[in-house]
């Protein structure tokens, strides 16, 4: 008698136990398409996009969760007149952008630009011999330069009156919550490898071997 009542208890105990696992089942596959729906635009980009400067990692570590996305590239010019572009744009309106380009400017120019007038702007820099990187501290300035001198094909090699340099700059509008020193590293590294591919591509008269990467902002 109390081994039939047992059995009565589980039978009507069942559907319920069964009821309840559909039910967190169905809840799990919920969150899960929905995290899937929320990030398939980024995990839906290439491995690497824009001839290899940039990686979807990258694109990752930066720009928040969306709908979706697209990359493009555009390459522009010869020698000192190249332009080499990339860009990520989301549903929700964040962009990472980038560009290298040759151009005719000093160091000291180019250091002068991203300081502005009176050196209004703060800066943290780092560099490896004569390649040099910055980033703006201030968190609104969501940018970060790469100055690589470079003497183009056109530009006589004994005409130093001159100076010449690949500058690599990278940008993001509406980033990801991230901390200002990884998003600065990160997009320093993107401008890095924007200008390396664009010393390639002018042909740059001086061969030079790159460093795997540049110093961590972090260990200044």
């Amino acid at each position: 008698m109390e081994t039939l009542q047992t059995s009565r208890t589980q039978i009507a105990t069942w559907p319920s136990v069964k009821a309840f696992l559909l039910i967190l089942l169905t809840i799990g596959l919920f969150c899960g398409a929905g995290w899937a729906f929320l990030n398939k635009g980024l995990y839906l980009l290439p491995d690497k996009m824009c001839d290899g400067t940039l990686e979807r990692d990258t694109v990752k570590q930066v720009l928040p969760k969306a709908r979706s996305a697209d990359s493009g590239f555009d390459s522009q010019g010869t020698g000192d007149n190249l332009t080499f572009s990339c860009h990520v744009t989301t549903s929700n309106d964040s962009i990472l952008s980038g560009k290298a380009q040759v151009e005719p400017v000093s160091r000291d120019k180019w250091l002068e630009y991203y300081q502005g007038s009176g050196k209004r702007n703060q800066l943290i820099r780092v560099s490896v011999g004569n390649i040099e990187a910055l980033a703006r501290i201030d968190s609104s300035a969501n940018t970060s330069s790469v100055y690589v001198p470079c003497t183009p094909p056109s530009v006589p090699s004994y005409n130093s009156s001159q100076p010449y340099a690949v500058v690599g700059e990278t940008w993001i509008d509406k980033p990801a919550n991230t901390k200002n020193t990884p998003l600065r590293q990160t997009l320093t590294d993107f401008a890095y490898q924007l200008a390396q591919h664009a010393y390639k591509l002018a042909e740059c008269k001086d061969p030079r071997d790159f460093p795997k990467e540049l110093p961590r902002y972090g260990d200044h």
